[in-house]
């Protein structure tokens, strides 16, 4: 009611987003065609009551943006501005972004320093080269010498990588423990001490099923999700594929130091520690 008079359903049906799924014949649900409402709304109230001058997004946000500079001018009278730049996508052609799978959070009690490390260590190949340059502070000449680098070599590009951005985003020290987790846990096969861990209460022995501790730590988002992993052999404990879909934690599971080793396909581990 106080707000809507100053949208028009000419201009929001001409906006590209919403013309493309049009166009496409795709279904667009009504809370998806007033997104740009919500998100104008948002803007507002930012500079309303923190004096957010500048909204920043991807390109894909532009028409949302202008929305919201618009209705500040005319509800407010004041002037705010919007910056965009090109979405950034993968080689594979998969955007970045937080909608996306596995998105990439600033925040370590969103994405652990771990995580974030070891989402740039497994960058693609043709990516390294492009991703050195954004978003590292490295000398062009040693990102030249770092992207001419071939087969299994390329993996200490992709170290680099990881590393130059754990440290502008999390600092050097929580840079070093990423890489010095990746290596023990992966090449060397133990048990290290910086992989996510989730504690297990002896309480919850026995009636604890595996599929909740895969959720629980983060290594899976749902219950399908973790059965289909089991199925196609990916989830692993103590480097042992899972069979069992009712699998329950036992006090077998762990070791001396009360810890065991989970695995949600080749690359994602944790760790379940018992609570003695």
């Amino acid at each position: 009611r106080d707000f809507g008079s100053h949208f028009s359903i000419n201009r929001m049906m001409g906006m590209e987003s919403v013309k493309i799924r049009l166009e496409r014949e795709q279904n667009l649900s009504f809370l998806e065609f007033n997104y740009a409402i919500l998100q104008a709304y948002d803007f507002r109230e930012l500079r309303r009551r923190y004096g957010c001058a500048l909204q920043m997004g991807g390109s894909d946000q532009w028409g949302n943006i202008v929305t919201g500079i618009d209705l500040t001018r005319r509800v407010d009278g004041q002037e705010v501005f919007g910056l965009t730049s090109p979405l950034i996508t993968t080689a594979s052609g998969a955007k970045m972004g937080k909608s996306a799978a596995g998105a990439v959070w600033l925040n370590e009690d969103k994405l652990s320093a771990f995580d974030f490390w070891q989402f740039w260590r497994n960058t693609e190949d043709a990516d390294v080269g492009r991703f050195l340059r954004l978003f590292t502070e490295l000398p062009e000449d040693d990102i030249k010498q770092l992207e001419a680098l071939e087969g299994a070599d390329i993996n200490t590009a992709k170290i680099a990588l990881a590393n130059a951005v754990t440290t502008l985003c999390h600092g050097e020290e929580a840079a070093q423990a990423a890489e010095t987790t990746a290596r023990q846990s992966f090449s060397e096969g133990a048990i290290a001490d910086g992989l996510p861990t989730l504690e297990i209460a002896e309480g919850d022995l026995g009636t604890l099923s595996l599929i909740d501790a895969f959720i629980q730590i983060g290594l899976a988002s749902s219950k399908g999700e973790v059965r289909r992993l089991i199925r196609g052999g990916g989830a692993r404990l103590n480097n042992q594929a899972l069979t069992e879909e009712d699998k329950t934690v036992d006090a077998a599971d762990f070791d001396e130091e009360g810890k065991a080793l989970i695995a949600a396909g080749k690359k994602r581990r944790a760790v379940l520690h018992l609570s003695r």
